[in-house]
């Protein structure tokens, strides 16, 4: 009785594994989607715009940092740092530039300026670095983790290791700090804010850079995962699924939804893909978004806006 079992017992735990794998894949991916998703949200909550150059934040960012490392052969921790003052003092240049004198415009003026910032920041990158494709040199070991069945690469770690920091670091200075709780109070209400003194440009600045800083570190550690191209730029519209399924307005839902949307697409890829032959990963995002503005618009997180007639 038992030899005819065992086949099956392995079996059972071979599934069981190869699970546990795609969970942690979904998880390492979910927690870099929950990064550039928390752009998302600063910028809507402070400035009630939704920015789509947000995954091209994240391109330049990756590219930054690879092009400091293999032809400035700067060490990478020194680059990682410098990526993130270049994505800090671009988000401060692109705001004052092109941002700051469309305030008091219509919000979807602003929205069509963010599109045609990510078809700009595109282009750069194309001039710059051209279209092929480019890997990051070697700098984690590559002597993966063992947890039980599961194996981890340690690149996976430090990704997850910096996103849960990051996250952590914002959740607090919005909570605590004394500029994060006035980006609240403009969020809440600009009018009232400029009563009490809060200037809302300065706000708006530090929204777009932590904006673009977030998306910058989600891009350099995505580069060492994958390769780096400018399709990295189609991770932004990626992360909108994520950022409606945990409410436009929430940081826990943007890490919520993160979250989420990494594990389904990486059990999507797993087990939908081999049997009707690929692409579902890539589009089970916006089924979610789909079902999510049918059933709850506002998000599993987000505020409901009530108009008082």
């Amino acid at each position: 009785m038992w030899p005819a079992l065992s086949p099956v017992l392995q079996e059972a735990i071979g599934t069981m594994d190869f699970f546990l794998q795609l969970l942690v894949s979904g998880v390492v991916v979910g927690s870099i989607y929950a990064l550039v998703a928390l752009g998302f949200v600063l910028i809507y909550k402070a400035t009630g715009v939704i920015n789509f150059a947000q995954g091209e934040f994240l391109m330049v960012g990756a590219y930054v940092c690879l092009a400091m490392v293999a032809q400035l052969h700067i060490p990478f921790w020194i680059a990682f740092v410098l990526t993130m003052v270049v994505t800090v003092v671009s988000g401060l240049i692109i705001e004052r530039l092109a941002l700051r004198p469309m305030i008091g415009e219509p919000i979807i003026s602003i929205i069509m300026l963010t599109i045609g910032l990510s078809s700009v920041l595109k282009c750069v990158v194309l001039v710059v670095w051209g279209p092929n494709n480019r890997v990051y040199p070697q700098f984690f070991s590559q002597v993966p983790i063992h947890l039980g069945p599961v194996v981890i690469s340690q690149v996976y770690i430090w990704s997850v290791g910096f996103a849960i920091l990051f996250l952590t670091l914002f959740t607090l200075f919005f909570r605590y700090s004394s500029s994060g709780i006035a980006m609240r109070a403009v969020a809440d209400d600009q009018q009232a804010a400029l009563s009490m003194g809060i200037s809302v440009k300065k706000v708006f600045a530090m929204a777009w850079c932590i904006a673009f800083l977030v998306a910058g570190v989600g891009g350099v550690f995505l580069g060492n995962i994958n390769v780096v191209n400018v399709s990295l730029g189609f991770f932004g519209l990626k992360v909108f699924p994520a950022v409606i399924l945990g409410g436009l307005d929430s940081i826990p839902g943007a890490i919520v939804g993160g979250l989420l949307i990494g594990v389904l697409e990486a059990l999507t890829g797993g087990y939908i893909d081999p049997i009707v032959g690929g692409g579902t990963k890539e589009v089970i995002p916006f089924v979610i978004l789909v079902i999510i503005l049918m059933v709850k618009p506002y998000g599993l997180f987000g505020t409901p806006e009530i108009e008082k007639v």
